[in-house]
């Protein structure tokens, strides 16, 4: 494992704790197991098991849509972990005759790269993979979680920045983007469904711009991007002005964050997870790259290419006060550190 993955997971398995011991003897069925959140995960019940005796059984869950068949643990040899090739779309998904105490659905299309070319696709991951997946945790009494995005907000009113989970959004229900956003938004709204008339347990998570190990060089996400140019020694391109903000939260943060709302969420709510600071332009994120290894400044701004929607929200920024007091979360990992770390991952695994 890559040493700066292994510190990764040992910090993220320091920080949770004794809470950690609710997963001993659990079935965990993971959607979306082949992608750069699943990589983590599947990191993390690894090295529970190896250092903490934690026995969880997972089955992970992927079609490779827009994910890699290299992140798909191969530790199967003690029964721990079981690969599925299925679509969640798929209803053989409902003929799994586990009896799962999580079902995670982390599955779906977020680059939006790769969303412009499958809407379609997109869209039916967030709904008809959702109502398979919470009719399986019906079935099974499952907890289930739906990572939902914080593209659900859309392009937030000024006055709702930093957005609370109470914010509705401001949101198109047409154009490139919204086979995202909105098959996100109807993934939440089953949720709701289920928790009330179905009596399942659900949380809902809105992950706000994680990045980290894992995340490939043909994302096409910004941090991607930035990544392997800067790398390469190519200018960062900037799409538009530049002047769009986000908050970047680094990988261990995110899982961390995850794991709690897993292990401690309360029924029925959603939680932001994400590093609530500092909400920086696109381009002086990209200043701060060469910054932070002190080189000059190579920035190019360039119009948004065909593959990539241009109507992306203005600003994006979390409110993560109620993640901090259901759950005891706060991000730690500075975007300075996280960008070394990152950078120091893809040099190893992109050259």
């Amino acid at each position: 494992m890559n040493n700066i993955i292994e510190k990764d997971i040992a910090n993220i398995i320091s920080r949770l704790d004794t809470h950690i011991e609710k997963f001993n003897n659990k079935n965990i069925l993971l959607a979306g197991g082949g992608g750069f959140l699943g990589f983590y995960f599947t990191k993390f019940f690894q090295e529970i098991k190896r250092k903490k005796n934690i026995n969880t059984k997972v089955t992970f869950i992927d079609n490779f849509v827009s994910s890699s068949k290299n992140f798909i643990s191969n530790d199967t040899s003690s029964g721990s972990f079981e690969f599925i090739n299925e679509d969640i779309c798929s209803e053989n998904i409902l003929n799994l005759n586990h009896k799962f105490d999580y079902i995670i659905h982390a599955a779906g299309i977020a680059s939006p790269f790769y969303y412009r070319q499958k809407p379609l696709e997109t869209l039916e991951v967030s709904i008809t993979g959702s109502k398979n997946l919470l009719n399986l945790s019906k079935r099974n009494q499952s907890k289930y979680i739906f990572f939902s995005s914080s593209e659900i907000y859309g392009d937030p009113l000024p006055e709702f920045v930093p957005m609370k989970e109470t914010y509705r959004g401001n949101v198109a229900t047409t154009g490139p983007r919204s086979c995202y956003d909105e098959g996100k938004r109807v993934g939440e709204t089953l949720c709701y469904i289920y928790q009330n008339y179905h009596n399942v347990n659900t949380n809902i998570i809105r992950p706000f711009n994680i990045y980290g190990p894992g995340m490939q060089k043909n994302d096409y996400r910004v941090m991607s991007n930035f990544a392997n140019n800067f790398l390469s020694n190519k200018p960062l391109k900037i799409y538009g002005k530049g002047s769009q903000t986000r908050t970047f939260c680094y990988i261990s943060d995110g899982i961390e964050g995850f794991l709690r709302v897993i292990l401690l969420g309360k029924d029925g709510e959603q939680y932001n997870i994400g590093n609530a600071n500092p909400e920086i332009s696109i381009i002086d994120l990209a200043k701060l790259f060469f910054d932070t290894f002190n080189k000059s400044h190579d920035i190019e701004m360039v119009g948004y290419p065909s593959s990539y929607p241009e109507d992306e929200p203005n600003r994006r920024c979390p409110d993560t006060s109620k993640a901090s007091d259901h759950l005891d979360f706060n991000s730690q990992i500075s975007l300075e550190e996280g960008i070394k770390k990152y950078i120091s991952w893809c040099q190893k695994e992109f050259t």
